[in-house]
């Protein structure tokens, strides 16, 4: 399910093989850190939770049964085997499967447009997400302190929101100091994992038992609503899935495949197994099962090993966060930002400020006000699960999109849908005990971008009422010639018309430059554009040119850059003498003209004066532009 419906293109360790063992052990840091933390909380809360079952034989059987298959299922087969084919040129992540279906100039009634809303509020739940994650894997990291001693308990949240704030203030800095340590830190974690497991079994071999599916079906047999209710606990094992698919741009599908069949689904299904061991020998240790897998002192080591791990997988949330914002910036559904490249050499390497205080304000404000990693399970899973059931319903229309077979792609998608729903429905019993937090996230994310998004379309329909075609900007020009001084004039338009500005400002000033260039930016449905393939050049008239730079969504527009890569086009421009002429629209809300609601209008007017100015956004130089303003009633 490539974009060109034939196969993708390939990935650097499809490319080269020798470099495969590198890509797998940096994905092990990158993509796998989310899910590889899940074991120090997850089973736990399957018997110490907001749901929690009885500790018997039976029932923790039943439990690593569920636990086993679900990894199998909903992280080897939906998203290793399946949902990784649904590739954009390489990149993953619900935004690239929503770009496959090419929908951002379809008509608001039509299906596609209703399956771009779809996919934007499975990237809205995502930030939600983004809060929760860090929160309650360092917290629980941190927690295991109070299995040595219980003097370390008024410290556990004092020391949480340390960490915390430490990591978000490094992420100005950009990650690739410490990046390359964090695939050796999670291998280690995982090696431990599965150290720790083993010792687990070898006090109850019997535990191996679960392998058997049937343990999960009489789990349900025996508990009914409350085993179904519990299954919001199970949930939390594979809640890293996302992550897999929207990083395989960074490291391809085999390098990820091999490190999770190889290590990882290894590591994870030992561990969970070495835990169920314990609460078999003893049920007591339900409270902290994860942690009392340690002999004695080894705790302490243990604690800060589960740290780093937990600030890996922090961040690899966080930067998503960061990834995911610039894509519905360049899309046009967020509104501009200042983005900062932290890497002159990784194009991935980026901090947002604005996204980063927000998730930094929101993670502490969570800790604080849950105050236990068992609290925070409960809001935990919401967004996640329905992320999933959005994932696995575009992922169909893709499927179908690139000629899949009917009904095999039906069946498939039906099958996964089933097992998707399941887990929503359960989590959806958390609402009230905090599962409202991470819809409330998405929500307000959401009627951001659809907010931004609709009005920018109202405020280019106002302005187009005032554009002319090309012909009659040359006719103009001919017929009432301005003022002609040296130099090149670049105005910024977003169509196949000559912007309002360009008329207004003839109109007014009745001068111009010698040489007009009229120029288009335009954000196209892949992640990245070739040099090669990023400008085209078109004639209008003597004087009058019109160029269009093409990006892709994963891509930062740099205006200057562009024109210095125009010369191979044949046009001649001198970057000393060149005016950009931008246009400074102020909305003003308007009851009487039809198109949002007016409280939308005003939030639409707050945003615009907020965002990011096109001068930096497209990388002008502040010195050679000219800001032309507007009052535009929407």
């Amino acid at each position: 399910m490539s974009q060109d419906g034939g196969g993708s293109e390939p990935w650097p360790g499809d490319e080269q093989p020798s470099r495969l063992p590198r890509l797998v052990l940096a994905a092990l840091g990158i993509v796998f850190g989310d899910i590889g933390t899940s074991p120090i909380y997850a089973l736990r809360e399957c018997f110490f939770g907001a749901n929690p079952v009885p500790a018997t034989a039976d029932d923790v059987l039943g439990v690593l049964s569920l636990i086993v298959w679900s990894l199998l299922l909903v992280i080897s087969v939906k998203y290793l085997l399946f949902i990784m084919r649904a590739d954009n040129k390489g990149e993953g992540g619900i935004v690239a499967l929503v770009a496959l279906l090419n929908p951002w100039r379809a008509h608001r009634r039509s299906g596609r447009y209703l399956l771009m809303l779809l996919g934007l509020f499975g990237g809205a739940l995502l930030y939600g997400d983004g809060t929760i994650t860090p929160a309650i894997s360092v917290l629980s990291a941190i927690e295991g302190l109070k299995v040595a001693t219980p003097a370390f308990e008024p410290y556990v949240i004092p020391l949480t929101i340390a960490i915390l704030v430490g990591l978000f203030l490094l992420q100005k800095r950009g990650t690739g100091g410490i990046g390359a340590l964090f695939g050796p830190v999670i291998c280690l974690w995982l090696l431990t994992l599965a150290a720790l497991g083993v010792r687990g079994i070898l006090m109850h071999p019997g535990v191996l038992r679960a392998l058997n599916p049937w343990y999960a079906i009489e789990f349900f047999r025996h508990r009914g609503g409350a085993g179904f209710l519990m299954l919001g606990a199970v949930f939390l094992v594979v809640t890293g899935g996302e992550a897999l698919y929207a990083d395989m741009g960074h490291f391809g599908r085999r390098p990820i495949r091999l490190g999770w069949f190889l290590l990882v689904l290894p590591s994870l299904l030992l561990n969970y197994f070495g835990q169920g061991a314990l609460i078999l020998a003893s049920p007591q240790a339900v409270h902290q099962p994860f942690y009392q897998l340690a002999p004695g002192l080894a705790i302490y080591p243990l604690v800060a090993l589960a740290a780093a791990a937990t600030i890996i997988a922090s961040q690899a949330v966080i930067s998503g966060a960061f990834s995911l914002t610039r894509q519905l910036v360049t899309l046009g559904q967020l509104p501009r930002m200042n983005i900062v490249q932290t890497s002159s050499e990784e194009h991935g390497q980026i901090y947002v400020p604005s996204v980063n205080w927000f998730l930094m304000l929101a993670t502490i404000g969570l800790v604080l006000g849950f105050k236990s990693s068992d609290a925070l399970a409960a809001a935990y899973g919401i967004a996640v699960s329905a992320t999933m059931v959005i994932t696995t319903v575009l992922a169909y229309f893709v499927a179908r999109r690139f000629g899949w077979n009917a009904l095999f792609t039906a069946v498939v998608c039906a099958a996964f849908l089933v097992v998707d729903l399941t887990f929503l429905g359960a989590n959806l019993a958390k609402i009230a005990d905090g599962g409202w937090y991470p819809i409330g996230v998405a929500v307000l994310v959401f009627v951001l971008m659809t907010t931004w998004s609709r009005g920018r379309a109202l405020l280019r329909q106002q302005l187009g009422q005032d554009a002319e075609s090309f012909d009659m900007l040359v006719k103009r020009l001919q017929q009432d010639p301005p003022h002609c001084i040296p130099g090149t004039a670049v105005f910024l338009t977003g169509e196949d018309r000559a912007p309002a500005r360009l008329m207004h400002h003839l109109k007014r000033h009745r001068v111009l430059q010698e040489h007009l260039l009229l120029l288009t930016v335009e954000i196209l449905d892949v992640p990245r554009v070739p040099a090669n393939e990023r400008m085209a050049l078109y004639g209008v008239a003597p004087g009058v040119n019109r160029i269009v730079v093409r990006y892709g969504f994963m891509q930062q527009p740099n205006v200057p850059v562009a024109l210095k890569l125009a010369e191979r086009l044949g046009l001649d421009i001198d970057l000393d003498h060149v005016t950009y002429y931008v246009g400074r629209e102020t909305p003003i809300p308007d009851q009487e003209i039809p198109g949002m609601a007016l409280w939308r209008e005003r939030l639409f007017s707050l945003l615009s004066r907020n965002a990011r100015p096109a001068t930096a956004f497209y990388g002008l130089p502040p010195e050679d532009v000219v800001e032309l303003g507007f009052q535009v009633r929407i």
